[in-house]
């Protein structure tokens, strides 16, 4: 049962990605998306979405929010989003986060976020200042807990070094890009940080921006906006990797999305990856991670594919 650390949100395996609400997935098919994740998530545990300010200038968070309203979902929900960079010249400065929370406040129609991530370091800003805006945030009740994203291993190290000493909130998870294709920016140096601390890790492109789904393939054509990050793993080690996914993926009936995914879930420090589908059908394939259980021998062949 995943636990957040150092919070009490107990959430799904999977954390449902909601970039694609409002780009991909119309209003429908997002409404028909959350829908489909409610009912495959275990009553023990509550659905985890994941979405930011950014994604659609706000539109994201504004469909999860009607969704919630309408289905009356929000207590049983819980709710990621983020402070991001934008168009503002300094925007983890106490003043940016106070405005974009209130936004994503209105946008989501709740009066608290779970878990408000800072979506970008902002070397602009002192950290003293981001992180007492974030504390603010929890002592005032609008947040729950505070996160980061995309920080470098050092600069996590300061942060939370920053909040030791001043007494205040700190970061209790990291969202990194982290999946079978891209190891080694995190197990380098950022696991260790995550695991000194004890956070909680949300990859984030859990299947490589789609390529581990296996429809990238040398001289393929494929209509998806996320085809030309995709490609650039199309060579050996991406057939590799690919081979091994479909191995593993047939012995359990599932697809290789789903093996991919529970992989990362696997990882140590790893509390649940990220991955989104722009239509009900691209869930589905990933929905089984939530039960599918990978012997050792499984995992080794996975891991030393994508080394």
């Amino acid at each position: 049962m995943p636990r957040i650390p150092g919070t009490d949100l107990d959430v799904s395996d999977l954390c449902l990605g909601g970039n694609v609400f409002g780009w991909t997935a119309d209003e429908p098919t997002t409404f028909a998306l959350l829908d489909r994740f409610n009912d495959a998530v275990p009553s023990v545990l509550r659905p985890f979405v994941d979405t930011a300010e950014s994604y659609g200038d706000g539109t994201s968070e504004r469909l999860l929010g009607a969704w919630m309203a309408e289905r009356g979902m929000r207590d049983r929900f819980v709710v990621a989003t983020k402070a991001s960079r934008m168009q503002k010249e300094h925007p983890l400065s106490a003043g940016e986060i106070r405005t974009a929370v209130e936004r994503s406040l209105r946008n989501l129609r709740t009066d608290v976020i779970d878990v408000y991530y800072a979506h970008y370091d902002d070397e602009t800003t002192p950290l003293e200042e981001t992180l007492t805006a974030f504390d603010e945030l929890v002592t005032s009740g609008k947040i729950r807990y505070a996160a980061a994203s995309n920080y470098s291993a050092a600069r996590l190290s300061e942060a939370l070094a920053t909040s030791e000493r001043l007494g205040i909130t700190r970061y209790v998870a990291l969202q990194p890009h982290y999946n079978l294709m891209e190891r080694p920016a995190y197990e380098d140096e950022l696991r260790d940080v995550v695991a000194r601390h004890d956070l909680g890790c949300f990859p984030y492109f859990g299947l490589a921006r789609g390529f581990l789904t296996g429809k990238y393939r040398p001289g393929e054509q494929i209509d998806s906006p996320r085809a030309q990050g995709a490609a650039k793993y199309v060579g050996e080690k991406g057939d590799r990797v690919l081979a091994a996914l479909e191995e593993v993926a047939r012995a359990h009936g599932v697809t290789g999305s789903a093996v991919a995914l529970r992989w990362l879930a696997d990882q140590p420090t790893v509390t649940a990856p990220i991955a989104s589908g722009r239509d009900v059908d691209q869930l589905a394939d990933l929905l089984p991670m939530q039960d599918l259980r990978l012997a050792d021998d499984e995992l080794r062949l996975l891991t030393d594919a994508s080394a």
